[in-house]
């Protein structure tokens, strides 16, 4: 690169030590400083100065942040940065209430910055083959697109229930994938493990082309699952992000001889084909992706927009579980 970028990252929690190392390391740009009150007592700051305050940040002068504070303080600091015209990648969600996603929405494409939603699984190999594949046409028409996310209680979570937390990853990447929006969403939750917000949810909806989503998602089992599977017209692929293998099950092609079951329009087992996919760290595809976006070369990210809706769809989410409806979502404006 020939002309370096300046970032700096606020947040040293659990997510915001990764984006340390890995700005540390990113070529083509300098991390500046960090911003944490705590200060950096565990030393994932990567040696950079640690400030008390954003505005600390803002006089250093810099191009973009890295915004990895808790989830309730992503507007706040975003409109800091919006403010002082400095663009920015916010770990997902970008907000947590819809009306904070939209006025971080307006704040920085009336003023025509670069900002992004750290959706991590837009990097993650298996996902970014699925979607490749998807577009070529290589599943035919889509029919279903099928996600469990479940695993142990992450006590670094106090802010947020699963929906918000998890639930955002699966609504992100069924939208981005198959290039689709959500119509519709039917969901139900429960809480069992003594804290105020929901750890378990199971959700139902439909896309803007007719497509079947279904969600499995929770903080309840001892079993640790990233799974997606889309089911279409020439077979289904399987996703496995916890390894970042894509597996394909074909339909099979045989004649039907059996004059009885010749009117049955059914699927068979075919052959079954596990890709070899370079295996990145997603992470910093992350921030490759939007280090470039910056530089003006590349608009391969998750926009502010984007996010918004993917917080519009968990806040449907979580009305239709309290109130016992389908939320129709069909009226939001789909994003660009």
């Amino acid at each position: 690169m020939a002309q370096g970028l300046r970032a700096g990252l606020i947040g040293l929690g659990s997510m915001g030590r990764h984006h340390a190392r890995v700005l540390a390391g990113l070529e083509g740009v300098e991390l500046v400083a960090v911003v944490d009150p705590m200060g950096d007592k565990n030393g994932w700051g990567q040696g950079a100065p640690v400030l008390s305050t954003v505005e600390e940040l803002i006089a250093l002068g810099i191009d973009y942040a890295v915004v990895a504070c808790p989830t309730a303080l992503h507007e706040e600091v975003g409109l800091q940065l919006a403010e002082a015209g400095i663009g920015a990648l916010v770990e997902k969600p970008v907000a947590d209430t819809v009306d904070g996603a939209r006025r971080l929405v307006e704040a920085f494409e009336s003023r025509g910055l670069v900002a992004g939603v750290g959706h991590i699984e837009r990097c993650n190999p298996a996902l970014r083959s699925l979607r490749q594949r998807l577009e070529a046409g290589e599943l035919g028409d889509v029919y279903q697109v099928v996600t469990r996310r479940q695993g142990p209680f992450p006590h670094r979570i106090a802010d947020v229930g699963v929906v918000k937390d998890l639930a955002t990853h699966d609504i992100d990447l069924t939208g981005w994938v198959t290039g689709q929006t959500y119509t519709s969403i039917s969901a139900r939750t429960v809480s069992k493990s003594g804290r105020p917000h929901e750890d378990m949810v199971s959700a139902v909806g439909q896309l803007s082309d007719g497509t079947m989503v279904n969600h499995l998602v929770n903080w309840l089992s001892p079993l640790k699952e990233r799974f997606t599977s889309v089911t279409g017209e020439k077979g289904c692929f399987v996703a496995d992000t916890l390894t970042a293998d894509l597996t394909f099950y074909a339909n099979a092609s045989q004649a039907t001889e059996w004059e009885a079951v010749q009117a049955f329009r059914g699927v068979a087992e075919g052959d079954m084909i596990r890709y070899a996919i370079a295996k990145r760290e997603p992470l910093l595809v992350e921030h490759e992706l939007f280090r470039d976006a910056v530089l003006g070369k590349s608009h391969d990210i998750c926009t502010l927009r984007q996010g918004l809706r993917t917080v519009e769809v968990a806040a449907a989410v979580l009305e239709s579980a309290a109130t016992g409806i389908t939320v129709d979502l069909s009226a939001y404006p789909a994003a660009q």
